[in-house]
């Protein structure tokens, strides 16, 4: 039998919002901003060297790009003085270039001060502006928008609009160290690391926290989702800072990481996306991005160097997993991963569509269908990967207390080592994928998907992946007893894992095979124009889109299962 689902009730740990740690960076935003703007001119002198003319290149460097950007690349949400500002840098730059009367000193002055107008535009741009009340209206909005959705599939009558029958944790189960990251974030800062396959996402996540009873997160969000002006003000209702990643320059970068650091060091709760995109390929993210979770690492040491060496300051690193039987993107998303590991080996058909009109679509069949989320909160680690307990104490692999603090000393006192950080850095993202695996939740979906896209690979082993998903998907049949048997045999394999603690799985897969099977048919990709997996009439396992399949399959990949079909 399954387990049932307990839905918890969670109080906030901060119910007044004048504690939030996001309300009181709010009223302290232009204080912030330029805190933000003079640490990181301060970063880029010490990657120059303080050498004028390393950083006569990078200013160079930096109006070449923009000015490219401008020209090539523009956005609705670009401020309308852009043009203005950077012919007023080139100006600078040139004028100075050509002065003969200033010797290098004056020069570099100059230099520093173009610099600092720059650093200080780009924290203007970069800093969240968090209000209170679109907070509180955008929570009510999706919790009663998709409430009322869920009701009016599952009660009968006309009023089923209006129950209160069943809410979002009916549809979405939140499981894992949900009372840990509680205890911690009202005793130091968290900053939250999902896996990231969909757009829907970062909704989902705010959502998360706010049911848990936290304070809001700030986290970052592509400038072009500002684009738009409901989500320009989803987005900063929800706390989101901006990231435009057509800027590739050093002090755009550099603005961007040391905004993140200083936000931490301000004891504000934050959301990385670690693996930096949505995962392409559906895997769960075995290669993060270093660059703002060595933001994390940075900020933990200023607060040592502050002396602020209890669990106030400490930063707690929760890793979370989500789990989906469907993602809205996944054709484009395979494709695209497909054309980029694949070069000139798979053939990529164009897939034009209204992503407006899908999502719209998509948010209704969810919540009117029987397709599942759940949210798997990990333990919480340092900094340096270890596991902390309820009061916030870094633990070694033998359960005994560290000091955290004590990793960051030269010659007896707390130092800057970029080398050092950097270390640690890479070793905390080899941790957190390493969490992702240990509470990813295997679902029935991706369970008949691996099991799949496995006999077809064993049935075709000349074959390489690329000619593979070139097969006519009229041509692949599975017999229904041949796929029963390996999905009794790949299931007793994942509850050894299991009972290793090296995955999870959901309720559903502790049903008779037959009743997991039936469950992952009907919810693998259940709402794709092509199914990835579905039954014939002959009552055998067929596809009608081999890449989707794949994608689906690629969700298990991390723990090896694949031996199992040599």
């Amino acid at each position: 039998m399954a387990e049932t689902y307990i839905k918890h009730k969670y109080d906030p740990i901060l119910p007044q919002k004048d504690e939030w740690p996001v309300v009181k960076l709010s009223k302290s935003r232009k204080e912030f901003i330029k805190t933000v703007a003079e640490a990181s001119k301060k970063s880029i002198l010490q990657i120059t060297n303080n050498n004028i003319d390393l950083l006569k290149e990078e200013l160079e460097t930096t109006l070449y790009r923009e000015k490219l950007r401008i020209k090539q690349n523009p956005w609705a949400v670009d401020p309308d003085d852009e043009q203005d500002f950077w012919r007023k840098v080139k100006s600078n730059l040139v004028q100075l270039s050509q002065d003969g009367s200033l010797n290098k000193t004056q020069k570099k002055r100059i230099y520093i001060e173009i610099l600092d107008e720059i650093t200080m535009r780009y924290a203007e741009e970069i800093a969240s502006n968090f209000i209170h009340s679109h907070y509180k209206l955008t929570r009510r909005m999706v919790t009663y928008g998709f409430s009322r959705l869920l009701n009016a599939a599952r009660v009968k009558g006309l009023r089923s609009i209006f129950s209160n029958q069943y809410s979002l944790q009916d549809k979405i189960q939140i499981v894992g160290e949900t009372d840990q990251i509680r205890e911690l974030a009202s005793k130091g800062t968290i900053v939250m690391v999902p896996t990231h396959f969909s757009n829907l996402d970062s909704i989902l996540i705010g959502w998360i926290i706010s049911v848990l009873g936290l304070p809001p997160f700030i986290y970052g969000a592509g400038l072009n989702l500002f684009n738009i002006g409901i989500f320009a003000y989803f987005m900063n209702a929800l706390g989101a800072y901006k990231v435009d990643r057509r800027k590739k320059n050093l002090p755009y970068l550099e603005t961007l990481k040391t905004y993140s650091s200083e936000a931490i060091q301000f004891g504000v709760h934050s959301l990385f996306f670690p693996g930096g995109t949505r995962s392409r390929s559906g895997m769960i993210e075995k290669k993060l991005k270093l660059g703002l979770l060595s933001t994390a690492v940075e900020a933990q040491r200023a607060n040592f160097q502050k002396g602020v060496k209890d669990v106030a300051g400490k930063i707690f690193i929760v890793p979370v997993t989500i789990n989906y039987h469907f993602v809205l993107e996944a054709p484009s998303l395979i494709k695209e991963h497909l054309s980029m590991t694949g070069q000139e080996r798979y053939y990529k058909e164009s897939d034009e569509f209204s992503t407006s009109y899908k999502i719209s679509k998509f948010l209704v069949k969810f919540f009117t269908k029987g397709s599942d989320i759940s949210v798997s909160i990990g333990k919480a680690m340092d900094v340096l990967g270890n596991y902390v307990d309820q009061d916030g104490q870094s633990l070694d692999r033998h359960g005994r207390i560290i000091n955290t603090s004590d990793y960051f000393i030269s010659n007896g006192k707390i130092t800057v080592d970029a080398q050092r950080e950097e270390e640690y850095t890479h070793h905390l993202g080899k941790r957190i994928v390493e969490e992702f695996h240990k509470i990813n939740r295997v679902f029935s979906s991706h369970f008949v998907a691996f099991v799949a896209f496995q006999l077809i690979k064993r049935e075709n082993k000349k074959m390489d992946l690329y000619s593979l998903l070139r097969l006519p998907e009229e041509d692949i049949e599975i017999p229904y007893e041949e796929f029963k048997t390996t999905c009794e045999k790949l299931l007793q394999s994942i509850m050894e894992l299991e009972a290793e603690s090296k995955l999870q799985v959901a309720p559903h897969m502790r049903n008779d095979i037959n009743t997991i099977i039936n469950h992952g048919l009907e919810n693998v990709g259940m709402y794709h124009a092509k199914r990835p997996l579905v039954k014939n009439e002959s009552g055998n396992i067929v596809t009608q889109d081999l890449s989707l399949l794949y994608f689906y399959h690629n969700r298990l990949l991390g723990y090896e299962l694949e031996r199992k079909f040599n």
